[in-house]
């Protein structure tokens, strides 16, 4: 596919953009303003890629010529070939970008994220890799300056959790995350195992991203809404306060709790909050079910009943089952840095689309 008309069509709508945010009526629409400058700052980034594009493009091709005038021994032809090498390498990250931008944007990708995290199969050790998981979510969320806010939480004996769910803010948050939906496998030696052996364990992730108003409609007649004190570590002002709240959404059967605030009002809001994220994914499943025959090898479908990652403690080794991905850097990916996981999972994700609409 030749790149350069795409790019000449985003610079063209780029300058359009910037024309009109720089009239002085521009912001007088708050809503419109504010789908423009997020429009302004794809595009942005979008032709700044399609320029560097081309001049690696351009460089690429004078080093080719250059290797073919030099004798294959001398200097300037092995700094030829080294240059080659990172130029091709440069080619291949930019134009990937491109395509990325060049396909529809999900409008999902710049919002907000509820992260829920639910032991499964394993018992307390289920529970200890939930906090792990919770804790490898909240490392990669600093490395990247999200901000992470605990909703709610229900701890285990040992110290893990039955059940956490958070909230992770800033940019391109589901855009990277929503891969991580599935079922995540654990294999290693338990603390409580004397005899050394190895347990297998399973963790639910659901990654949800933010809805608003306009996305699910919440009938007040539909809720029904009780408040009790909240249990766990939070100090005197949660524990003897009826501050944690429940909502059970009446038609779907649906149980929101939220007890990490102080206030009973904010509580309310937060588990409103994630109410409506989980109606807004069920109705998107409920869509995307429609086309499922032709979806089938689509990575991220976001099926909870999907295992899609073990974590095997003894050979150090993550296996992502969807793309056949195996590293053996477990330590690193548990300490937050799940870009060599993610990357892999979100180019394979590009390759799908682009071969759906034979790009």
């Amino acid at each position: 596919m030749d790149l350069k008309p795409q790019i000449e069509k985003f610079s063209r709508r780029f300058a359009e953009i910037e024309a009109a945010l720089s009239q002085p009526t521009a912001f007088d629409n708050p809503q419109r303003a504010q789908e423009l400058s997020k429009e302004y700052a794809r595009l942005k980034q979008l032709v700044a890629d399609g320029q560097a594009f081309f001049k690696v493009a351009a460089d690429l091709a004078d080093n080719r010529a250059l290797l073919q005038t030099e004798p294959a021994d001398s200097e300037l032809a092995q700094m030829a070939k080294e240059e080659i090498t990172r130029l091709e390498a440069d080619e291949k990250r930019l134009g990937q970008e491109l395509y990325r931008g060049i396909l529809p944007p999900d409008p999902a990708d710049s919002r907000n994220t509820i992260v829920e995290i639910r032991a499964g199969a394993g018992g307390q050790e289920s529970a200890l890799f939930s906090a792990d998981l919770y804790r490898m979510y909240t490392r990669y969320a600093e490395a990247r300056g999200w901000k992470v806010e605990d909703l709610d939480s229900s701890p285990s004996d040992l110290g893990g959790f039955k059940e956490v769910v958070f909230e992770i803010t800033g940019t391109d948050v589901y855009k990277r995350l929503k891969y991580e939906s599935g079922v995540h496998r654990v294999q290693r030696v338990p603390a409580t195992e004397a005899q050394g052996r190895i347990h297998t364990s399973t963790c639910t992730v659901a990654v949800l991203p933010e809805a608003e108003e306009v996305d699910v409609e919440i009938k007040p007649e539909d809720l029904d809404i009780t408040v009790c004190r909240a249990s766990g570590p939070g100090g005197q002002g949660v524990n003897t306060t009826d501050s944690a709240v429940q909502i059970i959404h009446k038609p779907s059967g649906l149980i929101v709790r939220c007890a990490d605030q102080r206030s009973q009002q904010k509580n309310k809001a937060r588990a409103l909050t994630v109410l409506r994220s989980r109606l807004f994914e069920r109705k998107v499943a409920e869509e995307n079910a429609k086309y499922a025959a032709q979806r089938k090898a689509q990575v991220g479908t976001g099926e909870r009943n999907e295992r899609i990652r073990t974590y095997n403690f003894p050979q150090n080794r993550v296996t992502d089952h969807r793309i056949e991905l195996t590293l053996y850097n477990l330590p690193f990916v548990m300490e937050g840095d799940l870009d060599p996981v993610i990357g892999p999972l979100m180019s394979n994700d590009l390759e799908e689309k682009l071969a759906a609409l034979k790009l």
